[in-house]
C-alpha cells in the first residue's frame, strides 16, 4: 500500500512539473534565425521566451538590442560600397552570438528546458523575407 501511494505521489509530481514547464525556443534556434534571417528575428524568439517567463522588461531590452544589431548591419552594409553576402552573414553571426551567447545564457543558464518547435516562426520568417528577396532579384534582373 505504501509503495502504491509513493508511486502515485511521484506520478502527480511529474504531471505537475510538466504542466508548470514553459517551453522556450532553444539557443540554437535563436542563433540560426539571427544568422539566416537577421538578428531581429532571433531577438523576437528570445523576447517570446522572456515574455513566457513574465520577464517583460528584459524582453523589451532584448528586442531593442536585436533591432539595434539589425540596424547596425544595414548601416555597415550601406557604408561599404561592395555588397557581399558573406559579409552580411558574418555580421549576422556576430548579432546571433550576442543574442544566444550573452542574453540567452544570461536568462536561461543552468536549467533544463523543453523546447518549442520552430515551424511556425520559420514559416512567418519566410513569408516576411521572400518578398524582399524577390524585389532584390527583380531589381537585379531589370537593372
Amino acid at each position: 500500500m505504501n509503495k502504491n501511494m509513493t508511486e502515485e505521489n511521484n506520478l502527480q509530481t511529474t504531471e505537475q512539473q510538466s504542466e508548470n514547464t514553459v517551453k522556450i525556443y532553444s539557443k540554437r534556434a535563436i542563433f540560426g534565425f539571427s544568422v539566416f534571417f537577421s538578428p531581429v528575428f532571433g531577438g523576437v524568439l528570445l523576447r517570446q521566451n522572456l515574455m513566457d517567463y513574465k520577464m517583460k522588461k528584459e524582453a523589451n531590452i532584448v528586442l531593442l538590442v536585436s533591432i539595434g544589431l539589425t540596424a547596425l548591419v544595414f548601416i555597415i552594409l550601406e557604408l561599404i560600397p561592395i555588397i557581399n553576402s558573406t559579409f552580411t552573414l558574418v555580421l549576422n553571426l556576430i548579432g546571433g552570438s550576442v543574442l544566444s551567447e550573452y542574453f540567452f545564457k544570461k536568462y536561461f543558464s543552468n536549467e533544463k528546458y523543453e523546447y518549442k518547435k520552430i515551424w511556425k516562426p520559420l514559416i512567418i520568417s519566410l513569408l516576411i523575407t521572400i518578398p524582399f528577396v524577390l524585389i532584390v532579384i527583380y531589381d537585379i534582373l531589370t537593372g
